[in-house]
């Protein structure tokens, strides 16, 4: 932190924010307003950033539109970057206790529970074997090496490289390589 006394510290600004959030809501500045107790006018000085609020403001903002105190102080956030990239080291990966199965977890966090994605690693003799997801619930599972044999559904089908395989998971199944040699393939679950 800076001892120079000519520095000045500006305070945060949180008109984009709050008009972000406001607008995220669907709510009017009348409305806002009504729920806050702050004039419709301040509220929309705050948002063109042409007057900082009070601590007391802020905290009644913030609670008519159920957010925590932190999230508008935040302040203007940066946009997120065109292209995101994540490196090979950073991308989560699980292994079966045997070390035969490998699944890198491709999709982001925040689809778990929807839509998951996985680059699939088998070596000959490993399985993943999984328990019932929701109903309504499917993979497609495309190899890209080797070849794989699911069951599903009281089925066993063999899937070899350049094939994709779909099929409901709404019951026990499993992915297993019965091969001589280790099989990849990309995973992807579609919950219900």
């Amino acid at each position: 932190m800076s001892a120079n006394p000519s520095e000045k510290l500006e305070p945060p600004r949180v008109g984009a924010t709050l008009q972000a959030l406001r607008q995220a809501q669907g709510l009017s500045l009348d409305e806002l307003s009504r729920r806050a107790g702050v004039s419709k006018s301040m509220l929309s000085q705050i948002e063109r950033n042409q007057a900082n609020p009070t601590v007391a403001v802020v905290w009644r903002l913030a609670n008519a539109l159920r957010v925590e105190l932190s999230e508008l102080l935040g302040g203007e956030r940066p946009a997120a970057p065109p292209i995101e990239v994540v490196a090979a080291h950073s991308t989560p990966g699980l292994s079966s206790p045997d070390g035969l199965c490998r699944l890198r977890i491709l999709g982001p966090i925040d689809l778990a529970g929807q839509f998951e994605w996985y680059e699939l690693t088998v070596q000959p003799g490993g399985a993943l074997e999984s328990e019932a997801h929701e109903p309504g619930s499917r993979e497609h599972l495309s190899v890209l090496s080797g070849e794989l044999e699911v069951t599903a559904g009281g089925s066993r089908q063999i899937v070899k490289a350049g094939e994709t395989a779909r099929y409901a998971v709404d019951g026990a199944h499993a992915i297993r390589n019965v091969g001589k040699k280790a099989a990849t393939a990309m995973l992807a679950v579609i919950h219900a």
